[in-house]
């Protein structure tokens, strides 16, 4: 879900510190900025030892970076829509020592797998818009639409993903909990193996949020894995569990 434009040279990228301060990510002020569903993104992504992955829509690298530090063995390449995007997520990728493992490309997920000329990928996650209708939402920012708005759909992204992704390979998505359903559907004509985990904002809370794994060609009965809750009612910011995943201390486990 990340397409962050570049700032105005008025207008510097903040500095962020992710991954208890090994990741450094530059953000633009005024596009979206990376938050809880990308670092949750990130420590889902169980890419293997020489696993190649690729991440659509990467943003600035909210998603991308903590991934590649948390996994070292396996090399990355993410995918970007808005040239202003891009760069920065280059900047970001060379501020983090990173170059020798992840790569940004130029391109859209509305355009065909095929037209980036690379071989499928081991692993493909994303955060796509969670969005499809104009009308179901508010109109956002002209910086932060691309994010929150799929211009060809939930299905335009999953269409993509399946074509991105070899056979046996791994399908990680972020979404909206109240577009599972739809998530399933779509995924479901190539994919199977499907694990769910809901995230609770709090534990007496409806989840609004679902980490979704799915494995290209897969066959094994879905899975329904504990739910992941963030913030305690009272307290600290957040649960135990959320912070050490925050932090990079901890992954979200398929297993």
């Amino acid at each position: 879900m990340e397409t962050t434009p570049h700032s105005s040279p008025t207008k510097p990228p903040s500095e962020d510190r992710l991954l208890g301060g090994r990741v450094l990510l530059r953000q633009a002020l005024g596009g979206y900025r990376a938050g809880l569903d990308a670092a949750l993104l990130a420590a889902a992504c169980d890419a293997t030892e020489g696993a190649r992955v690729l991440e659509a829509g990467c943003g600035a690298g909210g998603v991308l970076l903590p991934a590649a530090v948390r996994r070292p063995g396996a090399r990355f390449t993410g995918l970007e829509r808005d040239a202003a995007a891009a760069a920065l997520a280059r900047e970001n990728v060379a501020a983090n020592g990173l170059s020798g493992r992840v790569a940004i490309l130029d391109g859209d997920v509305a355009r065909p797998f095929k037209a980036l000329d690379l071989a499928p990928f081991d692993a493909v996650m994303a955060n796509p818009p969670f969005f499809d209708d104009p009308a179901a939402l508010r109109a956002p920012a002209p910086a932060k639409r691309d994010a929150w708005m799929a211009d060809g759909g939930l299905s335009t992204w999953t269409g993509f993903l399946l074509k991105a992704v070899r056979e046996g390979g791994t399908i990680t998505l972020i979404h909206r909990a109240d577009r599972l359903a739809d998530i399933l559907a779509l995924l479901a004509p190539k994919a199977g193996s499907f694990q769910v985990r809901p995230v609770h904002p709090h534990a007496d809370a409806p989840a609004k949020r679902v980490l979704v794994r799915a494995i290209k060609t897969g066959k094994a009965p879905l899975q329904l894995l504990p739910a992941l809750v963030l913030h305690p009612r009272e307290g600290a910011k957040h649960t135990a569990e959320a912070e050490a995943i925050l932090r990079g201390e901890a992954d979200l486990a398929w297993r």
